[in-house]
């Protein structure tokens, strides 16, 4: 290659396509069902709080599994792994499409939480490891961006197609894992001898990276599941408006997790962590006192930005924190970031009904233990154990 090659063109390749497209699908089958609770409990004749669990499920059958995911597909082969997992996810998408009962349904959503699990972590992985360490950052960066616009695309694809039948959003999902599954991620099995180890994942390191994980997730991360939810219940906004809302501030994370990830390779991510963090709990305090559509949803739209760097980061670490077994690493740390994004829902839905303005300040302060566990994250003799 020549000297004139750009970061862009080492990082949106042929090559790394496939990652950035499961990146896209992961979050995608997360949050369709974000934007059309009131057409499934429609459909099944269920309360909010049932209908939750079609969301809560899944993130806590992902997060149980990605305990061991990682270490598993490390061990068995990425590419063995990732195939038969984007098989199970197609096959639990359709069941979910087609099942005549809410318990169906939420066993199908659980299903699929359990086979994302095993796909997330080793497409980080193996970004991580064709990728050089000095555009790490840009790399997850990019990864990240087409994680933000899954999750920002689902709600308006789901939004959109319930105006016709929510079911097709599922059919989607399926076809779209079913052509992930012909191109797996590289990655053959490793012999005994040489597999990946366990005891450095829980080094104090890891720790801190799990907590970090676990109250991003369940606050500042989970905020357009509250959002979502307050544009429907409260200021009356429709499926479609609402997904297109989420849509709009999926895609402007998007535009800027690249620049985020600049900005962590040029300024470092303690700077980087303070500006995102220190801004979300400032602005996220102010959130949930509009009440006027459009006021709220520009107020909204720039949170959404500084959210961005929060994930990014936190898989940046994940990636370098366990060289020897990044996979199990990061699967660990996805598995408490998994754990707060169900149980967030669980508690703030709740106090959203309560006091919209009091859970949203509530869910982006506590980004506030995430910016202190990436400053201890981010010391020079973290760097100098990693590098």
């Amino acid at each position: 290659m020549s000297g004139t090659t750009t970061a862009d063109e080492a990082i949106l390749t042929w090559r790394t396509l496939p990652f950035l497209v499961g990146g896209f699908l992961g979050p995608f089958g997360t949050m369709v069902v974000i934007s059309i609770y009131p057409e499934l409990r429609t459909t099944f004749d269920a309360s909010t709080a049932a209908v939750t669990w079609s969301f809560s499920g899944y993130l806590f059958a992902m997060a149980v599994c990605l305990l061991v995911s990682g270490t598993i597909g490390e061990r068995y082969g990425r590419r063995r792994v990732t195939r038969i997992t984007f098989c199970v996810y197609a096959l639990a998408s359709i069941v979910a499409a087609f099942t005549p009962t809410l318990g169906l349904f939420i066993a199908a959503r659980i299903v699929m939480g359990a086979a994302n699990a095993f796909i997330t972590p080793l497409l980080i992985a193996g970004l991580s490891e064709i990728v050089e360490e000095r555009r790490l950052g840009r790399a997850v960066g990019v990864y990240a961006g087409f994680q933000a616009a899954g999750s920002a695309v689902a709600p308006f694809a789901s939004g959109l197609m319930a105006e016709i039948d929510w079911r097709w959003t599922f059919i989607l999902v399926a076809a779209v894992s079913i052509l992930l599954s012909l191109r797996p991620a590289p990655g053959e099995p490793r012999q005994s001898l040489n597999a990946p180890p366990i005891r450095p994942l829980f080094r104090l390191a890891m720790t801190r990276l799990w907590l970090g994980a676990f109250t991003a997730a369940a606050g500042p991360l989970g905020l357009a599941v509250l959002v979502g939810v307050r544009l429907r219940d409260e200021l009356d906004v429709s499926s479609s408006g609402a997904g297109a809302i989420l849509l709009t501030s999926g895609l402007l994370t998007m535009a800027t997790s690249p620049r985020w990830g600049s900005a962590i390779d040029r300024l470092g991510g303690r700077r980087a962590s303070l500006l995102s963090l220190g801004a979300t709990a400032v602005i996220g305090a102010t959130l949930g006192i509009f009440g006027e559509v459009t006021t709220f949803v520009v107020v909204w739209l720039l949170l959404s930005v500084v959210v961005g760097l929060i994930p990014l980061n936190l898989q940046r670490l994940a990636a370098i924190a366990v060289p020897e077994n990044r996979g199990g690493a990061l699967s660990s740390v996805l598995a408490f970031r998994f754990f707060g994004h169900a149980a967030g829902p669980l508690v703030f839905i709740p106090m959203l009904e309560w006091s919209s303005s009091v859970a949203l300040a509530v869910a982006s302060g506590l980004g506030l233990v995430t910016l202190a566990v990436y400053m201890a994250a981010e010391r020079p003799e973290h760097h100098s154990s990693t590098g």
